[in-house]
């Protein structure tokens, strides 16, 4: 008996067909997110690297204004966003400390002012490069509980054909259907659980990136924000 594809989907009832074109969504959705992720991740490391050789630069020549421009040109990188609120911060500071009016209500902490500046950035680019790897997670978890759910409707139904005495070219469509559900709810979720750790991973490493170099801003900061 042929127990191809097209042999199982014919034979397959109604709600294994919906639980199979699920998991093939899912991993389509997957398999999209991971693309995006990793093109996002590229660009991002790419410029976050571009940006930082000429951050340093522009520090050690006082082009605070230089360095806001740059960062605006490497909008992809969350390093500069990140160091961008800073600088932001530090020269809207200066100016206070230079220039006080009557609105002025005393003395405030530069330092402290780009820090949290440079924390409230760093939490937002954080959400964005964590975007759609929830997702994944889900579907690593779930897809090879609904494989399963498949799995188990197939075998039911088989069990029903043989109490009606069906024979195995009767049998075996409902065997290979139970299969491959599962094998479908395996091959949907290895890839999505691959792709969160590797995502996972980056993010991480993305992240320390930002707080090193927004640590490293700081120091200038203490250094240099008081003169």
């Amino acid at each position: 008996m042929d127990l191809s594809l097209v042999e199982v989907w014919q034979h397959t009832p109604v709600i294994n067909k919906i639980i199979m074109v699920t998991m093939v969504i899912m991993s389509i959705w997957s398999i999209f997110v991971m693309i995006e992720r990793f093109m996002m991740y590229f660009k991002a490391s790419r410029q976050s690297y571009s940006y930082v050789l000429q951050l340093r630069d522009f520090l050690k020549q006082g082009k605070i204004n230089e360095a806001i421009s740059a960062a605006k040109t490497h909008g992809k990188s969350p390093v500069a966003n990140v160091v961008a609120s800073g600088l932001v911060a530090y020269r809207k500071g200066l100016d206070a400390l230079e220039n006080k009016g009557p609105q002025d209500v005393g003395d405030f902490d530069i330092v402290d002012s780009v820090n949290r500046a440079l924390e409230r950035v760093k939490e937002r680019e954080i959400s964005n490069l964590r975007k759609g790897l929830g997702g994944l997670a889900t579907i690593a978890s779930i897809a090879p509980f609904v494989g399963l759910l498949g799995t188990v409707i197939g075998i039911i139904g088989a069990f029903d054909l043989m109490a009606g005495g069906g024979a195995f070219d009767i049998l075996g469509p409902a065997i290979a259907e139970a299969l491959y559900a599962t094998a479908l709810g395996l091959l949907v979720a290895i890839p999505a659980a691959m792709g969160f750790n590797y995502f996972t991973g980056r993010v991480e490493t993305m992240v320390v990136d930002m707080s090193d170099v927004s640590s490293e801003f700081i120091d200038f900061v203490l250094r240099e924000g008081r003169s």
